[in-house]
């Protein structure tokens, strides 16, 4: 009887493994099949949203960016410095 259940056993663990093996592949080949014609629609996808969503948000200010280009030069240190 002991015997019996040994193989039981060991037939059991040998159809686990064998079925976990064959879902492993399953998976695996469904998951490479994507193309790359597949990639590059999700690639121009996100282009798309990314030139829809920033289109138009920023208005162009032009030279009135930074109004301090053109700033004096008021700290007195900066003429001091021998080593400049």
């Amino acid at each position: 009887m002991d015997t019996d259940k040994k193989k039981v056993v060991a037939v059991s663990v040998l159809i686990v493994v064998v079925f976990g093996v064959a879902l492993g592949y399953y998976f695996t080949k469904k998951s490479n099949s994507s193309t790359a014609a597949d990639v590059q629609s999700a690639v121009d996808a996100a282009g798309n949203v990314t030139d829809s969503a920033t289109q138009g948000v920023i208005p162009s200010i032009g030279e009135a960016a930074n109004p301090l280009t053109n700033k004096p030069d008021i700290n007195p240190t900066s003429k001091t410095n021998p080593f400049q």
